[in-house]
């Protein structure tokens, strides 16, 4: 659908009445076929209507009479009052966009002020063409050489690099986070100042977040990045060998131990020793764990004498600690002893703007390992399969969003992993439940459904920090108007 926008000129009116074309009739009977013509008007409303009835007498003439003529009356403070302008061409943009394959702006007809809003938010919309006529009744397509968004980037890149040396410049050891949220932003700028001291320090998350990737951080930021971090999980440590494997044995200590041992408190002297899962250790292990955090010095087992450590200690675990100080099954002192500095990583669904370029980060690790492959193809990712990514849970985290990703690369048979492809590389928890047990739904079908776009909408807005326009891109609808309605009719208020 081809359409053509206009504000009504007063030589528009003027040129009707002696049966002559001025720059809207040019457009509409010279131009690329209409199927419609919207025309704005404020003022001499008694002259509109013969305006409208002559325009679609001429389009007929013009073997044109499909192409439609609609007048919209429109209110302004003045024709040149730009603010109210503004208002009235991003509300019709809105609507003309969603629903024209083509959109065709003219520029001759109305206020310089209405020239000049035309061309700013024109210049924003691929599918949009600015024309104007000549007074010899040429059509002349406007090319404005001009990138706005380039030319404001560059306009505010010296205020940007001025605010950017005032603030703490981020250690190189945390640039690889991916943290445009503000959640991890902060947790970010948390782990930044902990690395600075020598504090024991204690990282909580889910699963699959990535708190081995900050511990890590952590260390290479320190003052301790020059020597070793070991990193152990706790939930995988044989019990019977769990004393020997953090601190060590002497030659027969145990039946099997033909040699002394150098346990990893030994190997991180010096450094970092990253403890996951901490939460899993058994609670004789923890004794002496408080131990080597108190008194700097770890007991080989089979020996009878201590030997000094100088270790810092960075533990994770995705376990309520609290709750376990409670019931006993984790020791209370060693808890604050760990719980100095502590982060808490947030989980993926509480940091979805990052999703976007965390799925560039790992495509880009994903082709890297997949080149080894026989019949390696670099793939890429949709626009929609981002999106959503961008609002789909995670239960698994990061790790589940990895493993999602390599699926999707391995299973889809083009270079474009579609929507359809990463859905159904998905298999988290909760749709392997849907899929086993049925489909279940509590309530009125369409309250479900309401419920589903109300939490959608409220959450795009928070991403967005209110802003429609971004709410409605992130939302996949096609403009504000909907995304309006949708508000209007789920209760939702402006101020979210």
């Amino acid at each position: 659908m081809a359409t053509l926008l206009t504000w009504l000129g007063r030589k528009d009116l003027d040129q009707m009445k002696n049966d002559q074309v001025a720059s809207i009739a040019t457009i509409a009977l010279k131009g690329p076929l209409l199927d419609e013509v919207v025309i704005l008007a404020s003022t001499w409303d008694d002259e509109w209507y013969e305006y409208r009835e002559w325009l679609e007498k001429r389009l007929a003439l013009a073997n044109r009479s499909k192409t439609t003529v609609t007048l919209q009356r429109v209110r302004l403070s003045s024709p040149i009052d730009y603010s109210s302008i503004t208002k009235v061409m991003q509300k019709q943009l809105e609507t003309l966009v969603a629903s024209a394959d083509e959109l065709y702006i003219n520029l001759t007809s109305g206020t310089p002020a209405m020239a000049v809003v035309s061309v700013l938010l024109g210049k924003g919309i691929a599918k949009c063409h600015l024309v104007q006529t000549s007074p010899q009744g040429d059509i002349i397509d406007v090319d404005v050489p001009v990138d706005f968004a380039a030319e404001y980037k560059k306009s505010s890149s010296s205020s940007i690099s001025q605010l950017a040396s005032q603030m703490p410049t981020m250690h190189p050891a945390f640039e690889a986070i991916t943290a445009q949220s503000p959640e991890m932003q902060s947790a970010i700028r948390k782990a930044q100042r902990l690395a600075y001291s020598d504090l024991p320090a204690l990282v909580l998350g889910e699963s699959g977040v990535g708190k081995e990737v900050m511990a890590q951080a952590i260390h290479h930021a320190s003052s301790r990045a020059n020597k070793p971090i070991k990193i152990v999980n706790c939930g995988a440590l044989p019990e019977n060998l769990v004393d020997s494997i953090l601190f060590g044995h002497v030659k027969g200590a145990f039946t099997g131990a033909d040699k002394a041992h150098a346990g990893l408190f030994e190997q991180a002297d010096g450094g970092t020793l990253f403890l996951d899962e901490v939460g899993e250790l058994p609670l004789n292990i923890q004794v002496k764990l408080l131990r080597a955090l108190q008194q700097k010095e770890i007991t080989r087992v089979g020996d009878v004498e201590s030997k000094s450590v100088d270790v810092r200690i960075i533990a994770a675990t995705h376990r309520d600690l609290f709750a376990m100080t409670a019931d006993g099954t984790f020791r209370e002192d060693l808890f604050y002893r760990l719980a100095v500095g502590v982060i808490e990583v947030p989980a993926l669904r509480e940091r979805a703007e990052d999703i976007p370029a965390l799925i560039d980060a790992l495509m880009v690790d994903i082709n890297r390992q997949a080149e080894k492959h026989p019949l390696f193809e670099s793939k890429k990712i949709s626009q929609d399969a981002k999106d959503f990514a961008s609002f789909y849970s995670w239960p698994g985290n990061i790790r589940e969003l990895w493993n999602t990703l390599n699926r999707a690369v391995l299973w889809s048979e083009t270079p474009d992993i579609s929507l359809q492809d990463l859905q159904s590389s998905i298999l988290s928890a909760g749709k392997e439940s849907q899929h086993h047990h049925g489909f279940t739904m509590p309530g009125n079908f369409q309250q479900y459904l309401d419920s589903i776009k109300k939490e959608a909408v409220v959450s795009a807005l928070k991403l967005s920090h209110g802003s429609k326009s971004k709410a409605k891109d992130l939302l996949g609808l096609k403009s504000h108007q909907t995304l309006s309605n949708w508000m209007q009719n789920l209760g939702i208020e402006e101020s979210i």
